[in-house]
């Protein structure tokens, strides 16, 4: 691995990163810690959850559901539905041994994960599956911390990796704590997570205050959100954004980037197009994203398409690389996400730094990055004539696109970048020296 610099090894702990197999999974952490590549040694196990004979269990599960499906109440239902969510062609597919991305080490080790209650042994499982490399890493003098991404179960296992190989850890959270939280049975194991790691970083205050919530002391949580690639993200030209997606070019243009899933609210949006047609007959929803590790909402949201008669002005684009992006984006007049939960939306700089003003919901890191009037509007969740009137006023709205750009490009990485390393080097007590 080339070294620019040297300074404490960190060593990144994620479930959720890309590979060859799933080269969309947790690009948001790759985008984060490999530019702390660029300052600190730096190399990252990503675990891959297995459990005996799963094709074959999952097969039988589908079939099951099939089989009792009887309607939309009842055991049943709530059995596929349940189906439903894990069977879809994102899930558990896996990952190589070993790749090497951008001269950064990656090892992608399996560890034992079991479906329901058992997933509290999901912490303990990845801390043994990951042992062996971090174990390796600390002998040959290349491990000064572990760095861990989520709450549960990776900053747990982090936790116990730690404890293990003595040396400190860090945990990032991103979101997916939130439930967790509420959750009986992860809780317990959420809460003692953080209270085992020598610092917890937040993407958002109120992921921090959900930390200190949970009893961790104040000095020990410390914001540092995402930040956007200002050169990457930028507004294309919007005449040829628009001819590159057939699009007319006075034409109302929505759009939304995530995953396909019920907690990124597309249904929702979906559900008030109908009262805007009325008024902008031509309006088109760009939506862009597909399944992944938490579902695949496709086929509902295509049914409901067709339920609306929104067929000729909804389009979906399907997942496309960073670099593919910033045409959609530019191309459209309003970005819009109705999300359920959220961490700090990292795709609502990247839709900002496009010129794009930003409609979503006030909940979780989202009023922290739509922070002002002149950058977008916030609806409570769970109101679809509020989500309404805000798209309707949002589009026929004169946006200052040049100072939403300018906030984007305030947000960029290496004010972030710069704190992590300084915790990372503290934290060891080691020195970066170029």
């Amino acid at each position: 691995m080339a070294e620019t610099s040297r300074g404490p090894h960190i060593g990144v702990l994620s479930s959720l990163f890309p590979s060859s197999v799933q080269p969309g999974a947790g690009l948001f952490i790759r985008e984060r810690m490999f530019r702390v590549a660029r300052r600190l040694p730096l190399f990252v196990v990503a675990p891959t959850p297995w459990f005996p004979m799963q094709e074959r269990f999952l097969g039988l599960l589908k079939y099951l559901a099939e089989e009792m499906y009887v309607g939309d109440t009842g055991l049943a239902a709530r059995f596929q539905k349940w189906v439903r969510r894990h069977w879809h062609a994102g899930f558990r597919l896996g990952a190589p041994e070993y790749e090497e991305q951008q001269g950064i080490p990656v090892w992608y080790p399996g560890f034992l994960s079991l479906p329901g209650i058992l997933k509290t042994l999901d912490g303990r499982a990845m801390a043994a599956g990951a042992f062996p490399r971090f174990d390796a890493m600390r002998t040959a003098g290349r491990l000064d911390l572990i760095d861990a991404h989520f709450g549960y179960p990776d900053g747990y296992a982090a936790v116990l990796l730690g404890r293990r190989l003595g040396v400190p850890v860090t945990i990032t959270l991103r979101g997916s704590e939130v439930w967790r939280s509420r959750d009986s049975y992860l809780a317990p194991k959420l809460r003692e997570a953080l209270h085992g790691a020598t610092k917890v970083f937040a993407v958002c205050e109120s992921l921090r205050q959900l930390a200190i919530g949970m009893g961790v002391p104040d000095e020990r949580v410390e914001v540092v959100g995402n930040g956007v690639d200002a050169g990457l993200f930028r507004p294309r030209e919007r005449g040829a954004a628009r001819a590159a997606l057939g699009l007319a070019p006075e034409a109302p243009v929505l759009i939304s980037v995530g995953w396909l899933v019920e907690r990124k609210g597309f249904h929702r949006v979906l559900d008030v197009l109908p009262a805007l047609i009325r008024r902008w007959p031509d309006l088109v929803y760009l939506i862009v994203g597909s399944g992944s590790l938490a579902g695949d909402n496709r086929a509902e949201l295509d049914a409901q398409v067709e339920r609306l008669g929104l067929r000729a002005n909804v389009r979906f684009l399907g997942a496309l690389p960073p670099e593919e992006l910033p045409g959609p984006l530019s191309a459209a007049d309003v970005f819009v996400l109705a999300t359920r939960a959220e961490g700090w939306a990292n795709v609502f700089l990247e839709a900002m730094a496009c010129g794009l003003p930003v409609v979503t919901t006030d909940v979780g890191g989202n009023r922290e990055v739509v922070c002002r009037p002149e950058l977008g509007e916030l609806v409570p969740f769970g109101e679809p004539s509020a989500l309404e009137a805000a798209l309707e006023h949002a589009l026929a709205r004169s946006w200052d696109r040049a100072a939403i750009r300018r906030y984007a490009e305030s947000n960029s990485w290496d004010g972030r970048i710069d704190r992590l390393c300084r915790v990372f080097t503290e934290l060891t007590g080691r020195t970066i020296r170029e």
